[in-house]
């Protein structure tokens, strides 16, 4: 085990948290348990955070077994109880329903859309104000290429977000670390590998734009960095929406004086 790599990652964590002020003394926060890498090294800075941070926040995990033969929801207890978290697992048909012969051509779509529904239910229900997601930076960035590629928009995820007028905020503690990190940081602390029993899990979109994004970072190590700086950083002006509407305006503004 890396005691270097263990700080490094409390020490994203604890920039993004501080940076976007994700989380404030009292919260109550539904951490999204999927069994991936991802999930498991969130859950385990926020718990290990509570020792070395001046405020209390409490953690509930939350794992939603979409249905699918093999599914390794009893296996994410066995784990979550060893480590001393407290889990709430949710048993569903979502996968067979986004798998259905009805829906067979976006199944993620409808899978994701009823699971991301039902954990916003579910933190409600919970009395938790706050849902921590184990997006990353290579999710972060990924979601961009998806939206413009297969969308037409430019839009991702975002490391603090409030829904139903601020009663709930998704966080992504995450955020400032990408793949490779959170991958060697798993090792180290060997966690368990939960299969994914979805059928479509290695040939999605997202794994397509995983590709082309990882060819391009063979390029140049610095392209990664620099896309997800990017975001922060938009030119309003050299956009063509924005041209488009400031065009109108600028006209209107003339036809007024």
């Amino acid at each position: 085990m890396s005691l270097t790599r263990d700080k490094a990652v409390l020490r994203a964590v604890g920039r993004a948290i501080h940076h976007y002020k994700m989380i404030s003394d009292g919260d109550r926060i539904a951490v999204g348990l999927s069994g991936g890498k991802d999930s498991l090294a969130l859950m385990w800075a926020l718990h290990e955070r509570l020792s070395r941070i001046p405020i209390h926040y409490s953690l509930l995990a939350v794992y939603i077994d979409l249905g699918f033969e093999g599914d390794p929801a009893h296996l994410v207890e066995d784990y979550c109880k060893k480590m001393g978290y407290r889990l709430q697992v949710e048993h569903t048909d979502y996968g067979r329903q986004g798998h259905s012969e009805k829906n067979r051509e976006n199944p993620c779509f409808l899978c994701s859309r009823l699971r991301r529904k039902r954990l916003f239910e579910l933190a409600h229900e919970l009395g938790c104000n706050k849902l921590a997601l184990g997006h990353h930076m290579d999710d972060i960035i990924e979601t961009l290429f998806l939206n413009m590629c297969y969308s037409g928009q430019i839009s991702t995820m975002v490391p603090s977000q409030p829904f139903f007028k601020g009663k709930l905020t998704v966080i992504r503690p995450l955020a400032f670390l990408d793949e490779p990190k959170i991958n060697r940081f798993a090792e180290d602390h060997r966690f368990p590998e939960f299969k994914n029993p979805c059928p479509t899990a290695r040939i999605s979109k997202r794994n397509e734009i995983k590709k082309m994004l990882n060819t391009l970072y063979q390029t140049n190590k610095k392209i990664k960095g620099n896309i997800f700086r990017s975001m922060s950083n938009v030119k309003l002006d050299y956009l063509l929406g924005v041209c488009g509407l400031l065009y109108v305006v600028n006209c209107i503004s003339m036809s007024l004086t």
